[in-house]
Order: structure tokens, then sequence, then C-alpha cells
């Protein structure tokens, strides 16, 4: 197997510092007061579904330091198959989905069920973490952000 390289587009924390420096004061300001495993989960989920490479391989690595299981990971992608996650990971997990893909916006049952796991600034904060690792997966889609690079 031969890997292909794909080359990046732009650094943009070297050519737009005021927003790179932006987007990581919100991503440190969104993860206050949530566990640090919840919120890579949800980072990794995000980024799955917005085919972001880059912030899979930055977030998996940032949840195995953490103490996250391999299992878990892996299974990461059909979580609603596994028995492995919490309800209040699901909960998590099913709102992350929600608000990644927005199809219709997010539907009451899934808001209802994160509400039921999470308090009203717990919430808020996974609200801004999944929102803000949809905005790196955005800027690392576009700029084709290269897996394993800083």
């Amino acid at each position: 197997m031969t890997n292909v390289a794909i080359p990046e587009r732009m650094n943009m924390s070297a050519v737009a510092p005021k927003v790179f420096k932006a987007l990581l004061a919100l991503d440190a300001a969104a993860r206050e007061g949530l566990d640090p495993v919840l919120v890579e989960l949800v980072q990794i989920r995000a980024s799955q579904i917005n085919r972001c490479a880059y912030c899979i391989d930055y977030h998996t690595g940032d949840a195995r330091r953490a103490g996250e299981s391999e299992a878990r990971i892996y299974q990461l992608s059909a979580w609603r198959e596994s028995s492995l996650y919490t309800a209040r990971e699901r909960a998590a997990l099913a709102l992350t989905e929600a608000v990644t893909l927005l199809p219709h916006g997010v539907e009451d049952e899934v808001y209802d069920e994160a509400a039921r796991h999470f308090d009203d600034k717990e919430l808020a904060q996974l609200i801004a973490v999944i929102f803000t690792a949809n905005a790196w997966n955005r800027m690392n889609v576009t700029t084709r952000k290269t897996p394993g690079t800083e």
C-alpha cells in the first residue's frame, strides 16, 4: 500500500494567526467543566462525520492520553451499536451528530435527552465543544491539514 501525499493548501496559524488564536481560545473556553474524555469522544465523532483526518488523528491521541480505551475509540463510529458507552455519553454523541449534520435542525428528543444528562452549564459547554470541533474540522479539511503535523 502506497501513501498518497495530499499537499496542505495553507497553514492557517501562520497566515491568519489572530483567527487561529481566537479559535484556540474558544476551544479552551468550551472545554471548561466537561470531562476531558467526553470532550475527546465528541471531537472524534464530529471529525469522523466531517471526514477530518487531521482532527481524528489528533483527538484519538488526546483520548488515549486521557485514558480512553482502544475499543471505545475503535467503536465510536458505531456507538449506537456498541455497549461500551454510558447513557450520558450516548446523549452527547447523539447531540454531536445532530449539531454536526443539521439535517432538519436539532430534534427536540435529541436535545431533551442531552438536557437530562447535563445541567444547563454543562449543556452549553457541550454545545460549544461541538460547534468548535466543527469549526476546526472545516478549517482543517478546507486547508488539507496533514495528520501528524502541528
